[in-house]
């Protein structure tokens, strides 16, 4: 079975454009039909560009008894999510309120230890010099 540049291009999951440079600088090997398109190889061909794995739907497939069972889980699992917001958000209230404590406290007791003492008047002075 031989590629054409277009099923070349599928195989590998690279462009036309791409397979034909291959081609011309001499990386693939193809051989030219009279109407002008390429024939290439399949070892020619994945010997330069791996083929591309196919995607099979036999993998992802799920039996029908297991679809339930998923279904609950995830219902489960978005449970588990909605009570970790909850106790996050519980956590912030309770440090938003910590903090402002801490900044009532820090107040007082900056308040507490500042000088707090009225200035003491200062001594008369006469107004003459040697009269004091």
């Amino acid at each position: 079975m031989s590629y054409t540049v277009g099923q070349a291009a599928k195989a590998t999951g690279k462009s036309k454009p791409t397979i034909s440079r291959a081609i011309k600088n001499g990386s693939i090997s193809a051989t030219k039909n009279d109407d002008g398109s390429y024939t290439i190889d399949p070892s020619e061909l994945h010997r330069v560009f791996p083929p591309v794995k196919s995607n099979s739907n036999d993998e992802t497939d799920l039996k029908p008894s297991e679809t339930p069972s998923l279904q609950r889980e995830i219902e489960l699992l978005r449970e588990l999510l909605t009570d970790k917001d909850g106790v996050i958000d519980d956590l912030r209230q309770r440090l938003d309120r910590e903090g402002e404590e801490r900044r009532q406290a820090q107040a007082q007791l900056t308040a507490l230890l500042s000088d707090q003492r009225a200035p003491e008047p200062q001594a008369r002075r006469s107004w003459w010099r040697w009269g004091k």
